[in-house]
């Protein structure tokens, strides 16, 4: 009979943290994946260029793919609050954003925008518990 000597991959401290960062990867990439391929549909209703709706979703899924890279590092601390960070910086800016009517939004771009903003809120919030677990 043998023994199995590797170490295991995470943590049972680090299960909250790595399972809320591979939710944001999901929801980010899978999202903005949606917003780049149906960019022209969606700047009838949204009110954004077709450019704009592009570039954004290709921004939002590249931040997912680099968010589920992310998430499988060994030490995932300081990975953590930077993306707290992160999440609470993109909150600040959209909210700054939206209330100070910088795009010209319909009123379904300004409700996406709205419960994207709630979603990252959500996620940053479960991500601050997952670091402070690891504290």
């Amino acid at each position: 009979m043998t023994a199995i000597t590797t170490r295991p991959l995470s943590d049972s401290t680090d299960s909250l943290l790595r399972f809320a960062m591979r939710a944001d990867a999901t929801v980010c990439g899978g999202l903005g994946l949606f917003i780049a391929f149906a960019a022209d549909p969606l700047s009838g209703l949204t009110g954004l260029t077709t450019a704009g709706q592009f570039l954004a979703g290709a921004a939002l899924a590249g931040y997912g793919f680099l968010l589920y890279v992310l998430a499988a590092a060994g030490a995932l601390r300081r990975i953590g609050i930077g993306v707290v960070a992160a999440n609470t910086a993109f909150v600040a800016t959209a909210l700054t954003v939206l209330a100070a009517g910088w795009l010209h939004l319909t009123a379904i771009g300004n409700t996406a925008a709205l419960a994207f903003t709630a979603l990252t809120l959500a996620l940053g919030y479960l991500q601050y518990l997952g670091v402070r677990r690891l504290a």
